[in-house]
């Protein structure tokens, strides 16, 4: 069997849009009718998906395999790896935590870790009609020896290369050129196109910038990329953060979010942050807690450290103060268990503490274990408190979580009939007022209950609901991605670089 070509898109720096770009892609080509799949070899990120077989995943390729409308596999994204603490990160195979690393350690695996690199690339492009693979930071990161994103994949792959540059930071041309002088010959031969991303206003200010650096790097230019605003598309590390948080004149709702050294999973606020009238503020400060609606404690990569540093903040006693005045304070995974009477730790599994003190806001106890708990989750909510107007609406989910919790007072938030690799009929979280925590990363994807969340905020605050909340689908949300990437780019020349030509590009 012949294997499927492959197209990848690398950039400058981190966080220059790339996952973005790759999600457009794979709707583009299989708008167009083409089976494509997403192909990231090592991801290094704290936001993580779960796929059907109870592994964890980079997120951003989960929501590629969305926008391609496939399921997401484990071939899609074989290396994580998430940063615990400066020198050190736990890395995960092909669905798996393996251990906690430094990088020298991490570099020595590199012969084993290629490996299944290449195999997951080969299964893909066996059973798929394109792959659309994603590099990670810079392939111009000359301090590096071991490359297992950038330039080898693309050797192995061989794809061609799209190199993204972005202008919202400043210095795209010197990035671009920057890049491509950096490379070796055989590596910048494979650089096939370059794409300008996030740019703000009329185009035709760029054309002398555009003439010049053609001519100065020989490589086609194969679009400007407009800046594009609601991408339903995670970011990578907490350099997306920023990306998250939008603040507006006159809110409805005010949602805030203490900023966490290690958090994790903040890519569960976007489908808040997506909403009309909903600021939604990252705090490291107590006052910025004191005007929200609703506050969010997050997940966490080491939920132990994190809460000693919002203690640290005086976040804590500003969480509580919400507790008190009647405002909604929900904790997801990490944030869930920092709102417990305690966190047990005997193992030291989390952290050096054998025990700490939680805010004593929910009737829960968590004791950490070695075991990772990875699951898809189906369920629904259950009435009561801020989510009651959802009751019965469906939700799914994922859990990543080490340990157990033990309730010992107030009310369920989810029922879960169905879960994968275990019994129906449980449930999920705890509930006392409006105070809230549950283990489901993603519950905000459901429309109603963000619906029945924002009215209930709203209602307190005294302002009617806006009637657009929780009514946007993500379906419909890839398709104005891909529409207004394609408008920007050069299809005819992306169809012959991924030797599958474009007749169709809108939905």
């Amino acid at each position: 069997m012949t294997a499927a070509p492959c197209l990848m898109v690398q950039g400058t720096a981190s966080g220059v849009g790339k996952s973005l770009l790759v999600a457009a892609l794979c709707r583009i080509f299989a708008r167009a009718g083409y089976r494509v799949a997403p192909f990231k070899a090592q991801n290094m990120s704290l936001n993580a998906a779960v796929t059907a077989d109870g592994g964890e995943i980079g997120r951003a390729q989960a929501v590629q395999a969305a926008a391609a409308g496939v399921e997401p596999t484990l071939d899609m994204n074989p290396i994580l790896v998430k940063p615990e603490a400066d020198d050190r990160s736990q890395i995960v195979v092909r669905g798996r935590a393996v251990g906690s690393l430094r990088w020298r350690e991490y570099s020595a695996l590199a012969p084993v870790l290629w490996s299944v690199i290449a195999d997951s690339l080969g299964r893909l492009r066996a059973a798929h009609d394109l792959v659309v693979i994603e590099g990670a930071g810079s392939p111009a990161e000359i301090n590096l020896v071991v490359d297992l994103a950038n330039m080898r994949v693309a050797a192995l792959a061989e794809a061609p290369v799209l190199l993204v540059g972005d202008i919202d930071r400043g210095g795209v041309f010197a990035a671009l050129i920057g890049t491509l002088a950096l490379l070796a010959a055989e590596d910048r031969a494979r650089v096939a196109g370059l794409i300008i991303n996030r740019f703000r206003g009329d185009p035709s200010v760029l054309d002398p910038g555009l003439d010049l650096l053609s001519a100065r790097t020989g490589v086609p230019i194969l679009g400007v990329v407009p800046h594009l605003g609601e991408a339903p598309l995670p970011e990578e590390d907490s350099l997306g953060l920023d990306g998250i948080a939008r603040d507006i004149g006159e809110p409805r709702v005010v949602v805030a979010v203490p900023r966490l050294p290690r958090i994790a999973n903040f890519d569960d606020l976007e489908p808040l942050a997506a909403e009309p009238g909903v600021a939604v503020r990252f705090a490291s400060r107590p006052e910025t807690l004191a005007d929200a609606d609703v506050v969010v404690l997050p997940g966490s990569k080491t939920t132990v450290a994190d809460l000693a540093w919002l203690r640290d903040r005086r976040l804590d006693g500003a969480t509580a103060s919400a507790a008190r005045d009647g405002r909604v304070v929900i904790g997801i995974c990490g944030g869930y268990q920092m709102l417990g009477e305690h966190l047990d730790d005997p193992d030291h599994v989390e952290s050096d503490v054998a025990s700490a003190r939680g805010l004593g806001l929910l009737p829960v106890v968590t004791t950490f274990a070695r075991t990772k708990t990875t699951r898809r989750v189906r369920g629904r909510v259950l009435p009561g408190g801020p989510l009651d107007a959802a009751a019965g609406a469906d939700v799914d989910a994922y859990e990543i979580h080490c340990g157990e919790t033990v309730v010992r007072g107030g009310a369920p938030v989810f029922a879960l009939g169905e879960r994968v690799g275990d019994a129906p009929a449980a449930v999920d979280g705890r509930r006392t007022g409006g105070v809230l925590g549950t283990y489901l990363h993603g519950c905000f994807s459901s429309g109603p209950l963000r619906r029945a969340l924002l009215t209930a905020a709203a209602a307190r605050r005294g302002v009617a609901p806006d009637p657009r909340w929780g009514t946007d689908a993500l379906g419909d949300r890839y398709d104005r991605l891909a529409d207004r990437v394609a408008a920007a780019l050069d299809l005819d020349a992306l169809g012959r670089l991924a030797r599958r030509p474009l007749s169709v590009v809108t939905a």
